[in-house]
């Protein structure tokens, strides 16, 4: 040993110490424990509980489409990798759908993907990482765009603006029970921009007539709360809401309907429907309520009727009111506000900008 390496080890002094772990609290801290990071059953199933009924059951059928592929393939879905969730995109966009005869379009991807995450977060699993995943829907959005694909556009519904409101009225028979309802639904679906679940989810108890008009109690699902829209006389009777409310409002009292759902099914004989049963068992909405697609299925109907061309959904009421109000020189905050819109909705302004698509034109003038 040279000099300088003895006197080195003459300066080495070992003190003993304990050893503690690395993710013991300091003195006075309360340490967490495996409880304070999970979910029991029935806090899981009230997360679900908060997410709109549509929207969860999107997800569920997304969910369950993914699980089986992951059993086909001998991977594991719950937790998914970020390579299972990959490779599944990978297989939406080339697996033929049963129902369209083509592959899924990138929304219907994207909403896959939001729902493997969101199931995660039921099941108190941490989600996957989706930076492959997202990267194999870019080249698939890419690729359908230079092809001119029809799935590389967003399909939208039209909007039920008021040229197209009155071609479908002049449609409707509004002497009949159902004629009522659907002028009705039409119009008070435009005159509140309720989505169409929040529409029929109304009771006759929820309509408050004033002097200036009627008063809807409408519970706005996005912002979870009611909100009491305020609907006033039309000019034209014809297409005025409030007139067409109280038309049906009487049609109900003479069919003995004074309590229950405002949107009710009617039967081919014009007549409310009886409740629906199997083998004896009620099921549906025994009080008669509409379905949302029941009544989503009327706007498209009465559209196909008056002989418009496009998509006409539930959402084409909603729409449509978003766009003649903004045409009409409505402020984005009276439109959002009144429609139940959450702040900032990019949804809502995607309408405005179509609305003010020929109205306030850059172009224009120059």
């Amino acid at each position: 040993m040279t000099e300088t390496a003895s006197r080195t080890a003459e300066l080495v002094v070992i003190t003993p110490a304990e050893i503690v772990p690395a993710y013991a609290p300091a003195a006075g801290m309360v340490a967490h424990t495996e409880a304070d990071y999970s979910l029991s059953a029935a806090a899981q199933e009230a997360v679900k509980a908060g997410m709109p009924a549509s929207t969860l059951r999107a997800y569920t059928k997304d969910w369950n489409a993914f699980a089986v592929w992951c059993a086909s393939t001998g991977r594991v879905s719950l937790p998914a990798t970020p390579q299972t969730v990959t490779e599944y995109v990978t297989h939406l966009t080339t697996a033929i759908s049963a129902r369209t005869g083509k592959p899924l379009g990138p929304a219907s991807i994207d909403r896959a993907l939001a729902s493997i995450a969101t199931w995660h977060g039921f099941a108190d699993e941490t989600p996957p990482q989706t930076k492959g995943a997202r990267r194999v829907l870019a080249g698939y959005k890419a690729k359908l765009a230079t092809t001119h694909s029809t799935q590389a556009k967003t399909r939208k519904a039209e909007p039920a603006v008021p040229d197209a409101l009155r071609s479908m009225l002049a449609a409707l028979d509004r002497g009949t029970l159902s004629g009522k309802r659907n002028a009705a639904l039409l119009l008070l679906g435009y005159a509140t921009a309720a989505r169409i679940s929040e529409l029929v989810a109304l009771n006759l108890d929820d309509v408050r007539e004033t002097e200036d008009g009627l008063l809807i109690n409408v519970y706005r699902s996005k912002v979870k709360t009611f909100t009491e829209t305020a609907v006033p006389y039309g000019s034209n009777p014809a297409t005025c809401p409030v007139r067409a409310v109280r038309a049906l409002l009487v049609a109900m009292v003479a069919a003995e309907r004074t309590t229950g759902p405002l949107f009710i099914r009617i039967d081919r004989h014009g007549k409310v429907a009886a409740s629906m049963t199997r083998k004896g068992v009620a099921i549906g909405d025994v009080s008669g309520r509409m379905t949302p697609k029941a009544a989503a299925d009327v706007v498209t109907k009465v559209a196909e009727g008056a002989g418009l061309e496009g998509s006409w959904t539930g959402h084409s009421l909603r729409r449509g009111f978003a766009t003649a109000a903004r045409r009409a020189g409505a402020s984005l905050e009276r439109i959002g506000r009144h429609g139940g819109w959450k702040d900032g909705s990019t949804a809502l302004l995607g309408y405005l900008e179509e609305g003010d698509r020929w109205t306030d034109n850059p172009v224009a003038g120059l």
